[in-house]
């Protein structure tokens, strides 16, 4: 089922329109470079919602804390393109939106290296205004 969701997400971003594609049909302008949660599945995502209370670290570490697994969820330097909103979540007064993300490369001490790419799902927070 993962190896279909990269392909699927993969190719929406490979299909997209090609006036602002770079060599590897990627849309610069959708690429974006930064801290980002990493989870395996929605699910571990949608716990991280659950458990986050302004502490990120102990949200993530809450998620990980899974004894029958490696741990699933972290926060890495990336360059990642967002996918399609996927789910949407409020804790508190915070709201939030759960996407796959697929990552392109990570932080070395050498700089950004490119890395297969690969499907994770992430969360981003909304800002809500009142109506």
């Amino acid at each position: 089922m993962k190896s279909m969701l990269r392909l699927a997400f993969l190719s929406l971003v490979l299909c997209g329109p090609a006036s602002a594609q770079d060599r590897a049909g990627v849309d610069k302008h959708e690429v974006e470079i930064g801290d980002v949660l990493v989870c395996d599945t929605q699910e571990q995502v949608e716990r991280y919602i659950a458990l986050y209370d302004e502490d990120q670290d102990a949200a993530i570490r809450s998620v990980n804390r899974d004894p029958n697994g490696p741990p699933r969820c972290g926060v890495v330097s990336a360059a990642f393109v967002r996918g399609p909103r996927i789910d949407a979540a409020s804790r508190g007064n915070m709201a939030f939106t759960v996407v796959p993300i697929l990552v392109l490369g990570v932080e070395s001490p050498e700089g950004f290296r490119a890395v297969d790419p690969a499907l994770y799902f992430s969360v981003f927070g909304v800002t809500e205004y009142p109506v």
